[in-house]
């Protein structure tokens, strides 16, 4: 299925347990000069791992280009897989009749139909988030040479909230230098919210503020081609987001229009606003200000306590206990793919701008 991007077209195929998932990419900026370890150092940071919020599914993610990079350069056309090698299909053979609440089982199957394939999530599983990162990583690394560096980190985990850029102005720096989980303060609380839920059987969702620095001003535009509403609409693409929102969000239904305003001032030669409550966005369009955005992202549905559903061939309620190898919470992991997705949203945006060829 084809992306929302206005100047290149990415395919995302493949699905969780078939042989390889991958992106294809058509018409993207080529002769860009990427560094290749650091992409599989990028996608390697959404990899499950041996810590308390990740899957035991444990896959090398080892980044294969069929064709895209010639020596260290982009070409228009890209091919990028990653193979798949360790899966338990027979995991996921009762849903066909008993699907998993807050999963896409049900759905699927009305889509799909004979098609359907619920092993390990299909083709909706949060695996296909992996293919999203190798072109994400490729943008941030072609944005990086123009100045506007992306990074993002954990808000929230769970009742317990870190430090964000409601409480101060963060700074690239901080951003890079954090440890895991990725939050700027609380590690350890968040740590500890995550193992409370997993010795319950259940799983526990949170909230990754994302921050793009040195963005252009004037880039973007009104109504349905707003920034805001691109970025939205990648993010959304991510399995898991429930809701996106841009500097104080929700916050500023409570505010008055003298608290909400960001007011101008002069720094030097450069306009800058003395607040950024509206997120680095002014009528869909960036006004130099950093773009803050952050994704609420919902508890794993894959939990070990019984649940209610129904069978689809008697018509009748019935309990499951979901089995299989599953995130207890995936904000984490899903660090880098929040990033990646603001990257190619900037990056579509200022190659139709044409600040980048």
């Amino acid at each position: 299925m084809y992306s929302i991007f206005n100047t290149f077209n990415m395919q995302i195929y493949g699905a969780s347990h078939a042989d390889k998932i991958g992106v294809k990419i058509n018409n993207f900026p080529n002769n860009q000069e990427i560094d290749l370890e650091k992409l599989q150092t990028f996608v390697d940071r959404r990899k499950g791992t041996n810590s308390p919020w990740s899957t035991p599914r444990i896959e090398e993610d080892k980044v294969i280009f069929e064709k895209g990079i010639n020596g260290n350069k982009t070409e228009a056309e890209i091919d990028a897989y990653i193979e798949n090698n360790n899966q338990k299909s027979s995991d996921y053979s009762p849903y066909e009749k008993t699907p998993r609440p807050s999963h896409s089982d049900y759905v699927a199957i009305i889509k799909d139909k004979e098609k359907v394939d619920l092993r390990g999530g299909g083709r909706f599983s949060g695996r296909m988030t992996a293919p999203i990162c190798i072109a994400g990583g490729i943008a941030i690394q072609i944005l990086e040479k123009y100045g506007i560096e992306i990074a993002a980190y954990t808000k929230k985990i769970g009742s317990v909230e870190s430090m964000g850029y409601d409480d101060k102005e963060i700074t690239i720096n901080e951003c890079k230098n954090l440890k895991a989980p990725f939050a700027i303060t609380h590690n350890d609380e968040m740590i500890e919210e995550v193992l409370k839920a997993k010795e319950k059987g259940d799983s526990v969702g949170g909230q990754i503020e994302c921050i793009i620095f040195n963005m252009i001003p004037g880039v973007g535009n009104n109504l349905f081609e707003g920034l805001e509403g691109r970025l939205a609409a990648a993010l959304f693409g991510v399995p898991a987001v429930k809701a996106v929102e841009f500097g104080k969000g929700t916050k500023l239904a409570q505010m008055n229009g003298s608290e909400a305003n960001d007011p101008f001032v002069m720094a030097g030669e450069k306009v800058i606003t003395k607040t950024n409550n509206n997120g680095g966005i002014n009528g869909g369009i960036s006004n130099g200000m950093p773009i803050t955005t952050r994704v609420t992202i919902k508890p794993t549905p894959s939990i070990s306590k019984e649940q209610d559903t129904v069978n689809l061939e008697t018509k009748e309620n019935t309990k499951i206990v979901i089995k299989g190898r599953h995130d207890a919470c995936i904000v984490p992991r899903a660090i880098p793919v929040v990033e990646s997705c603001c990257a190619l949203v900037i990056l579509d945006a200022l190659v139709e701008e044409g600040f980048i060829k």
